[in-house]
């Protein structure tokens, strides 16, 4: 996979206690980037589908689950 280089600002303590306990930054920076992004797309998605979310819900809701008369527990 491609990288690309890029600045990052961290604070001081932060960056001498990361060395201290031999933690890559780098490493560590593109996990905490990658849980970020995964996060925002999920608040993305759940925003875009919010409405019919809500619908689907009203429905089971006032008429119950469809297809609920063969479920077998």
């Amino acid at each position: 996979m491609r990288r690309k280089s890029t600045n990052v600002t961290l604070t001081v303590a932060l960056v001498d206690e990361a060395k201290a306990l031999g933690v890559n930054l780098s490493q560590a920076a593109e996990v905490g980037v990658a849980d970020a992004v995964a996060r925002k797309r999920a608040e993305v998605w759940l925003a875009e589908n919010r409405e019919a979310l809500e619908s689907s819900n009203a429905f089971v809701e006032a008429h119950g689950l469809p297809l609920a008369q063969y479920r077998n527990f």
